[in-house]
Formats: structure tokens, C-alpha cells, sequence
């Protein structure tokens, strides 16, 4: 079908009310309307559905979208019926669907009304829909969400690989493909698996100029979210999280805290989630709380903020997320939550997988670390991943706008460009660090590799900061690094040209969260301990006070309240007992025992210090723990084992005891004694048990110094303070 590019101006603003395409729109059409394969890699917000919508409109017959996002057909379908003023003119097949409306759908296919039906993988494999669809004159196939395709793509679903067989069984007809997220090694996978391999390809920038980037350490992290929001109060916002469970807890959280907020995941049933999913788009609630795992398909030109509550498990998931902010070229604010310790849960998340996906996993995993970890230009590193360069500094992300000190990093790279040459490039990213650091690790010994010349050549530096120069050399395109062979390192043409002639290249040491403080703008008066956040003086009196009284009842301080507890006094004010009850490790039992005296002295000092308290900051907690603190309580009473509870509960035993510690520690008593007897000798919990009577601390490593680190283990001095707090505290 030939049609003129005038033509198209004129399709285009009747049916859509648009005097103009953007980026490479109007090309992917007319190859389309050619009859052509196509293959589109276009960001998030740059125009992907025009590209299959427009053409389904002027083809004989009906356009087949195949889709893994029911909130994305539903939302698609509505705008398609808006912009024609007709409601057959597009619709969707999926499992959301009654028998009833099934039938009303084909019946608008059959009689020529529908150009535009979205289907859903799984509906598509049924038999009496492929039955239906040869029935019916198709116009094209388009896949969208094509990375899905690829087991290197961030969201691999195996129904996907399984669509150009019943593309065939239908009736093969041209095929677009569209991902706004796909690495050289993904566009290939597709474009193999659908047998498109030697399609048009059109790709655009995945450079977003309008998106702010930024990593913040995982520190109290509900505080933070609650502070941005309300900073920008009434602007749409999305919060990724890992878990069902956690969005859950986050959107009540935002909702006690005067948010709207809504959840939005795949475990809840499908009215209640299109309900939620309209209420965002009409602007009826702020803030949607949703699982990365089942995505978000809402196309809302004008959201302002994605955060992510937890890293992404691949910048690939991780770009398509964020690019949902600023479509409509808007502020867009980027923001993820970084711990190491969600990383480890996320490789344990993987075991019992096939060994070739955990393996493809990590190396997804590894990229998103070295993305959170580096001081380079986020979108230079983003952008790099892709195998497009950002030649300048973005100048709108946290490392360009706060940058680290910076220093010619030219030497390193010459070192590890050598390494790399001497392992003769068949290795990945830790490996060459480790050869770089001098380690004769297992792995560098099987290959003999700590016999080389240039073994330990790198020292002086510690493995993370080879890491750090090898990113740097990826970015300047020294590096090239094999996808498909897990990520191993080679030299690229430039790389060779750079050890004749070395330039200097300018590199800053990579971000260390576990112990990098929270922004002071980003959280302004945290209630992590140590931070210098709370008020010095207060809290001197109140250990003063904490003294007083511990002297008066015979116990040690610490029985009364715990350090952490006097400083998150120090810093959120409490006057009222409900106000206490906020405060970290305070719960009903000791705020009643103990906690007027130190209301009443609190009260007292903002009065004479005419202290504007930070109520606005006063996060008001949800009972978020408070189903497993409950099973754990009613399990102890039942002398369940602690194994036992890991095992029911899927935690670390560690875990458990930290989440022990702060039941008695908010006041409520356990009695463990039937667990302690069957692991601790009597006189060794003697010894223990009087430690810590005549101690002025309840410090484990202090517990541990005086009374053997090799005759105590952590876990039985842990166990003992449980039971020495339990014991005296109530």
C-alpha cells in the first residue's frame, strides 16, 4: 500500500488529532504499509503504538497486537475507541473477559468493525482462537513488549518464544516488533526467534534528557519516599517493589501518612486492579505502589516520579520502569533505593533455577550493581548498556550534579587492558579485578592465572575499585563486553589503539552505600543512629534521665531504652505517650512503664527551646511486621523451635532473631527459656546472664571481647540478651 507522506500528515490528524509524527514514526509506518517486517527499538514515550495503530486503520482487515500487559490493552483500547468516537474499533482478548463478552468481541471482528485486537500470549496459544483468527483476514502481527522474547531480556516469558509457530498456523502476514528495551544481544534473539532477521530496523535514541537519575542508600526508606512525596505534593508518582507483600505494606503506609495511594499487582483480582489503574489515570490518587514482576502497562503522559523501593533485577526492567515518567517531556525524577543486601536476596531468589538462568541472571544482576555503584554519568552508563554513547555529561543526574573528586585514571586502564590481553579476553569483570588485586582465589588458581607475570600488578587498589576501572573503560569504549558468553571482557579496536597511544581519562572512586549517609536534602532529619541527625543536647539528658531511673528500678540502662530509641527521641520530639509509641523500639508495655518521665522532660526542653517540632516527618507506622511478630509470639508460647519458625516463615535465622529483639524490646515479654536449655550449657548462660548484669552496655561485639570470641558464639550471646532483657524488662 502506497501512501504519500501528505497523506499520512492528513491520516494522522484526523485520526488522532496530531499535525506531525516524531522520531522516526512516519517511516516505521510507510514500511509497514509496504508490507515489510520491522523491527522498532523506541524508548518508553517515544511513539511505539502509533507506529501499529495508524496502519491497522487504513489496512483491509484486522491488526493483531500481542501483548503481555492486560493494563496496557485495556488502556490502549480505550484510547483508540476515544480518538474515533467508535467502540468496536479496537479490542482485547484476554482472560479478564466473560464468555459473553468473548462473543461480542468476534462478532465486531467478523462483521469488519474491530482493526485493532490485543491479545495476550496465553489466550493466543488457545486452540479455538487460532481456529477464530484464520477465520478472519489479518493485517499485520504486531509484537509488542518484544524483548520478552529473549531469555537476556529483563522479563523473558516462555509463551513468547512460541509465537511465530502460531503466527504460521494463522497465516504468515508482516510482523512488527517493538521493545523499548533490548541490548545488541536481545535485538538479535528477537529478531531469530520471529524469523524476521532480515527486517527493517529503526532505533532511536535512548537518551531522555528530561529524566533526573538518581541512587539513594536504603536508609529508612519509607521516610525518604513519604518526604519526596509530599515535597511534591499532587504530582503522579509510581513506587516499584519487589514483592506483592511490600506493596501492599507501602501503599497503607503512604495512606496513614495522608498519600493517596493505591496497590497494584498480579495477585489481586482483575476488577479491583482496573479500578486502581483508573483511579491513577482520572488523578483520583497520587501514587500507585506496584510489583516489577508483573509491570505496569499506564499510559499517563504526565508522571512525575518512578521510584524504585527495590534495585531492579536489570537495567533493562529498570529503564523501561523509569521511562514511565516525563512522556510528555516533563520533569521525570528517577529515583532507586540501594542495598547490598536486596542484592543478596535477589541471587537467592534465583537458586533452583536452571543453571544456564541463573548464570544469565547474575550477569543481569552484576550490571544493575556496577549501574547503582558507579560515580559516572548515569545515563552515559545506561546508555552504554544499550551500545549507544552519550558523548557529554547529562548534567541532571545525582554523580554530575554532586560529582566526586575525579583523577587521571589512565594508568589503571593501561594495567587492567593488559590483564585482560594476558587471560587472553575469556574472562568477566570479577575475574580480571581479582587477577588486577593479586587474590588467588580457587578460580584464578584452576587457570594458573596467579602464576603470571602481571599477576597482582593492581595491588596497591581493592577489588571494587578494578571494578570501577573497568566500567570506566566500557564507557570509553576500550572495553567491549561479550553478552552472549556471560559478560566476558575483550579489547575493542580503540582498546588496541589506546595501550600504543594512552590519553588521560578522568575517573572518580564508585559510591560505597553501606556506609555513604542519606542526602540531608533527600531526608532531612533521619532516625538512623549515628547519622548527627538528632539533637546532641536532648539526648544527653535523656540518657541522664534513662540512668536516673535505671538506678531507681536496679536494672541497666539499656532494659529502659535502648540507645536507638534516645536518639530517635532526640530528633522526632514526642510529647504525647501515642507520640512515644512511634518512636523505633517503643512499644505499649514500655511507653506505659516508663515513658511519661521522659515525655514529660521533652515536653519541657521544646518549650524553652521554642522547638518547631518535625511533625510533618513523624512517619505513622502500619502493623507491617505485625503478622510475623504475631506467628512469632504465638509460636514461642507453643515452644515451636526457632528452626522450625525460619523454615515456616522463609527467613534467616538471623533474621529471626532481630525480629525477637525488637518484640522484647518494644515490651513484650518472651519466654524462650525451653529453646535456650536445649542449645546453652546452664553454666554457660550463667556466665552470660551475669555479663550482662553487671555490664553498662548491651553491645554483642563488647559481650563478645570480654567473654571469648572463640568460647561464645554471636547467636548465644544474642539469645542470652533476649532472655536477659526479657527478664528484667517486664
Amino acid at each position: 500500500m502506497t501512501v504519500s507522506d501528505e497523506q499520512l500528515i492528513k491520516y494522522l490528524k484526523e485520526y488522532f488529532g496530531f499535525d506531525r509524527f516524531i522520531g522516526q514514526q512516519k517511516e516505521v509506518i510507510k514500511n509497514i504499509l509496504n508490507g515489510n517486517d520491522t523491527f522498532v527499538l523506541m524508548p518508553t514515550g517515544g511513539g511505539k503504538s502509533m507506529c501499529y495503530q495508524l496502519p491497522s486503520l487504513l489496512y483491509e482487515g484486522t491488526a493483531l497486537v500481542i501483548s503481555p500487559l492486560i493494563a496496557l490493552m485495556k488502556n490502549q483500547v480505550d484510547s483508540m475507541r476515544n480518538f474515533s468516537g467508535i467502540d468496536g474499533i479496537a479490542h482485547f482478548l484476554n482472560s479478564s473477559l466473560s464468555k459473553n463478552q468473548i462473543s461480542d468481541v468476534k462478532e465486531d471482528i467478523v462483521s469488519g468493525k474491530t482493526k485493532l485486537l490485543y491479545v495476550a500470549p496465553e489466550s493466543l496459544t488457545k486452540e479455538e482462537n487460532i481456529i477464530f483468527l484464520q477465520s478472519i483476514k489479518i493485517s499485520f502481527f504486531a509484537i509488542d513488549e518484544a524483548h520478552c522474547i529473549s531469555e537476556w531480556g529483563h522479563d523473558f516469558r516462555p509463551e513468547y518464544r512460541r509465537i511465530r509457530p502460531i503466527i504460521d498456523e494463522i497465516g504468515r502476514k508482516p510482523i512488527i516488533a517493538l521493545t523499548a528495551t533490548a541490548t545488541p544481544k536481545v535485538q538479535h534473539d528477537i529478531q531469530k526467534n520471529l524469523g524476521i532477521l532480515h527486517s527493517e530496523i529503526y532505533k532511536s535514541s535512548f537518551y531522555r534528557s528530561n529524566l533526573y537519575y538518581e541512587v539513594r542508600p536504603k536508609v529508612n526508606p519509607e521516610k525518604q519516599i513519604i518526604k519526596f512525596i509530599k515535597k511534591n505534593r499532587g504530582k503522579s508518582g509510581i513506587i516499584y517493589c519487589l514483592s506483592r507483600k511490600q506493596v501492599e505494606e507501602l501503599a497503607e503506609t503512604l495512606t496513614v501518612n495522608d498519600i493517596k495511594a493505591l496497590p497494584y499487582h498480579a495477585g489481586m483480582d482483575s476488577a479491583t486492579r482496573s479500578l486502581n489503574q483508573d483511579k491513577f489515570i482520572r488523578e483520583e490518587v497520587d501514587v500507585i505502589v506496584a510489583t516489577i514482576a508483573f509491570g505496569m502497562g499506564i499510559d499517563k503522559p504526565d508522571v512525575r516520579f518512578v521510584l524504585h523501593y527495590d534495585i531492579p533485577k536489570s537495567l533493562e526492567g529498570y529503564y523501561q520502569e523509569t521511562g514511565r515518567a516525563g512522556r510528555d517531556g516533563g520533569e521525570g525524577k528517577c529515583i532507586v533505593f540501594y542495598s547490598h543486601k536486596d542484592i543478596l536476596k535477589l541471587e537467592k531468589f534465583m537458586q533452583g533455577k536452571l543453571v544456564s538462568e541463573q548464570e544469565i541472571g547474575k550477569q543481569l544482576l552484576l550490571e544493575t550493581v556496577a549501574f547503582a555503584e558507579s560515580s559516572i554519568c548515569r545515563p552515559k552508563m545506561l546508555l552504554n548498556y544499550f551500545g549507544e554513547v552519550l558523548p557529554d555529561q547529562c548534567n541532571n543526574c545525582d554523580n554530575c550534579l554532586n560529582p566526586k573528586p575525579r583523577f587521571d585514571g589512565s594508568s589503571h586502564i593501561l594495567k587492567t587492558l593488559k590483564v585482560i590481553l594476558a587471560i587472553q579476553e575469556k574472562f568477566q569483570t570479577e575475574h580480571v579485578a581479582t587477577v588486577l588485586e593479586g587474590k588467588a582465589t580457587s578460580s584464578v588458581k584452576t587457570y594458573k592465572h596467579h602464576k603470571l607475570p602481571i599477576f597482582g600488578v593492581g595491588k596497591d587498589k581493592d577489588f571494587k575499585f578494578w571494578c570501577a576501572v573497568i566500567r570506566n573503560a566500557l564507557v570509553h569504549q576500550l572495553l567491549t563486553k561479550d553478552i552472549e558468553n556471560y559478560g566476558l571482557l575483550k579489547l575493542s579496536e580503540l582498546g588496541h589503539k589506546y595501550l600504543k597511544s594512552p590519553f588521560p581519562i578522568m575517573m572518580a572512586i564508585d559510591h560505597d552505600y553501606e556506609h555513604e549517609e542519606v542526602d540531608e536534602d533527600a531526608n532531612n532529619q533521619s532516625s538512623n543512629v549515628g547519622t548527627g541527625a538528632s539533637d546532641t543536647e536532648l539526648f544527653r539528658l535523656l540518657k541522664d534521665l534513662r540512668k536516673k531511673i535505671s538506678k531507681q528500678k536496679g536494672v541497666p540502662p539499656f532494659i529502659i531504652f535502648q540507645d536507638l530509641s534516645l536518639e530517635d527521641m532526640a530528633i522526632q520530639y514526642p510529647i504525647t505517650i501515642e507520640e512515644l509509641k512511634q518512636i523505633a523500639g517503643v512499644g505499649t508495655g514500655k511507653a506505659a512503664r516508663y515513658g511519661q518521665e521522659f515525655i514529660d522532660l521533652i515536653k519541657r526542653y521544646v518549650e524553652e527551646k521554642e522547638i518547631e517540632r518535625p511533625l510533618d516527618m513523624v512517619v505513622k507506622t502500619i502493623a507491617n511486621r505485625s503478622g510475623l511478630k504475631v506467628y512469632i509470639i504465638q509460636s514461642v508460647d507453643r515452644k515451636m523451635f526457632l528452626e522450625d519458625i525460619c523454615e515456616a516463615k522463609q527467613i534467616e535465622f538471623a533474621e529471626l532473631l532481630t525480629e525477637i529483639e525488637s518484640i522484647i524490646n518494644s515490651g513484650t515479654k518472651l519466654n524462650m527459656d525451653y529453646y535456650i536449655d536445649s542449645v546453652i550449657d546452664r553454666e554457660r548462660q550463667l556466665e552470660v546472664y551475669d555479663y550482662f548484669d553487671s555490664s553498662e552496655t548491651e553491645s554483642i561485639e563488647d559481650a563478645l571481647r570480654t567473654l571469648g570470641e572463640d568460647d561464645y558464639s554471636e547467636e548465644e550471646i544474642r539469645l542470652m540478651r533476649i532472655k536477659y532483657i526479657s527478664d528484667l524488662g517486664h
